[in-house]
């Protein structure tokens, strides 16, 4: 089975960058160490400060799954929560 491949889109209101950034930066080391993470990068839009993105590849869908429901992005998604100007966009990506 190849690789899962993810995108993630995070877009922060207006004036609440640090508080979305901080709280994403929280995730970084913790998914790292997770099994089935095979890499994850975190990144905020040079256009677009209010805009963060991960690239993720995960080893499965099961893995994902598994790293959506552990408590470091539950912790992440109770601080930005209410900081974030929509849903978080999940991408799973397959090759074109």
């Amino acid at each position: 089975m190849p690789d899962l491949n993810v995108v993630a889109i995070l877009k922060a209101k207006p004036g609440s960058e640090q508080i979305v950034g901080d709280a994403l930066r929280g995730l970084v080391e913790p998914t790292r160490a997770e099994e089935g993470c095979l890499s994850y990068e975190l990144f905020v839009s040079a256009a677009s400060p209010t805009t963060f993105i991960t690239i993720e590849k995960w080893r499965s869908q099961n893995d994902l799954d598994g790293h959506m429901k552990t408590p470091h992005i539950a912790e992440a998604l109770g601080t930005a929560g209410e900081h974030l100007a929509e849903a978080p966009d999940i991408n799973p990506l397959i090759s074109a």
